[in-house]
C-alpha cells in the first residue's frame, strides 16, 4: 500500500495522485529531477505552470516515483 502523500499546491491538502518531474535548467544540472505531488484537480495546473517556464519533464503515478526524484 502506497503512503499517502499531499498535493503540492499551496493550500491544498488533498491526497496526491502523480509524480510531476521537473528541472530548472539555470539551477540544476541536466540529470537531476525535482518533484512535485499533485492531485487530480491540481495536476493540469501545476503541469501547465512548470510547462510555461520550460521546466516539465514528465509526471508519473505516485508509485514510480524514481528513487533520484528530489
Amino acid at each position: 500500500m502506497t503512503e499517502k502523500l499531499p498535493c503540492s499546491a499551496k493550500g491544498c491538502r488533498a491526497d496526491a495522485t502523480r509524480a510531476i518531474l521537473w528541472n530548472n535548467p539555470s539551477l540544476h544540472m541536466p540529470k537531476r529531477r525535482k518533484t512535485w505531488l499533485a492531485c487530480d484537480e491540481h495536476l493540469d495546473y501545476l503541469r501547465e505552470f512548470l510547462t510555461l517556464r520550460n521546466f516539465y519533464l514528465s509526471d508519473v503515478s505516485i508509485d514510480e516515483i524514481p528513487e533520484d526524484a528530489g
